[in-house]
């Protein structure tokens, strides 16, 4: 049974990618967060977890040394706009120099494969968070060799991570409080924690089949933030663009756009021009993706919080 090594690995990505495939590999839970590594524990008994942060370069390297892993799902870091654009340092420790000492880790110790998890705010980065994450794109990339393999997965939001808005606007719509909303124009691309859990899934493998590196993403729906909102609630509170935020996000950018490889829904992005005709025609972004309809936006909602009273959300749309 094969061996991997999450950094990060109890938080949403990671447990979703544990519960889906815990019968295939033997996993590793890295994380500073002992509450949810913890309950990982108490929720996957198989799993072994280990104190510790990416930051941290001596207990990293100790720990990867120590399991000799297959596979490393590198998916921590410091993930929020607003927490990044307030404290710059930090998202720099943590996601550049937190990514490098896991590259080293994985070169030093001859780990055949390592996928690191990135962002939409990666590509035409527009915030210290994306400038964090299109760097450590590029450093992932620039590490490949046939023997340490390195790719990148290129994420748009995930639903129902923590902390992310779905879960906050449910809270707040429970304790009958407004939702704040940046814009009404506001567009994102969503997915499920599960087809990001299966993106990952299909890194890992192309990174076993090929011998070249590349970025991994995959056509998302877009939602219109307001609307979205209207469904949970009807007390909206408007507060403006947080610093670092935008109405609209680029999943591939026009620059990356003729080196895109499509494979059905999923989108390949290589280090050169795709010349045959598999390939995006445009930018891909939440501007012109299509958008996700008001019973898949209540689908949605409802896989967020199987609490949620379905009657009461079904009864605005039909």
């Amino acid at each position: 049974m094969e061996k991997i090594f999450i950094t990060g690995g109890s938080g949403t990505v990671g447990m979703s990618f544990i519960e889906q495939y815990y019968k295939k590999y033997k996993f590793f839970s890295y994380s500073r967060n002992e509450k949810m590594q913890v309950s990982l524990k108490r929720n996957f008994p198989n799993i072994e977890i280990i104190l510790g942060s990416v930051e941290d370069k001596l207990a990293l390297h100790t720990s990867i040394a120590k399991i000799k892993p297959d596979i490393i799902i590198h998916a921590a870091a410091l993930k929020h706009v607003d927490s990044a654009e307030i404290s710059p340092i930090a998202a720099i420790k943590s996601n550049i120099l937190g990514s490098l000492n896991v590259i080293e880790a994985a070169v030093d110790n001859s780990v055949p494969v390592t996928v690191a998890i990135s962002t939409d705010k990666a590509c035409s980065a527009d915030s210290n968070y994306g400038y964090t994450k299109a760097l450590m794109e590029k450093m992932f990339l620039e590490s490949h060799t046939t023997k340490n393999k390195f790719s990148v997965c290129r994420f748009g939001n995930v639903s129902h991570s923590h902390g992310s808005v779905i879960p906050f606007w449910l809270g707040l719509k429970a304790d009958k409080k407004p939702l704040p909303l940046t814009h009404k124009a506001m567009n994102r691309l969503m997915f499920s924690r599960e087809e990001a859990a299966r993106l990952v899934y299909s890194a890992v493998l192309k990174s076993q089949d090929e011998s070249e590196s590349f970025i991994l993403s995959r056509k998302m729906k877009t939602v219109n933030m307001f609307k979205l909102a209207q469904i949970i609630s009807q007390n909206i509170e408007h507060v403006g663009l947080r610093p670092g935020e935008k109405l609209n996000e680029t999943l591939i950018n026009e620059k990356e756009v003729s080196r895109t490889f499509l494979e059905g829904e999923f989108i390949t992005i290589r280090e050169y021009e795709n010349l045959g005709h598999n390939k995006l025609d445009d930018e891909y972004s939440s501007e012109n993706a299509e958008f996700m309809s008001e019973k898949e936006m209540v689908a949605m909602l409802i896989e967020a919080d199987e609490d949620l009273d379905k009657s009461l959300l079904e009864s605005r749309i039909y």
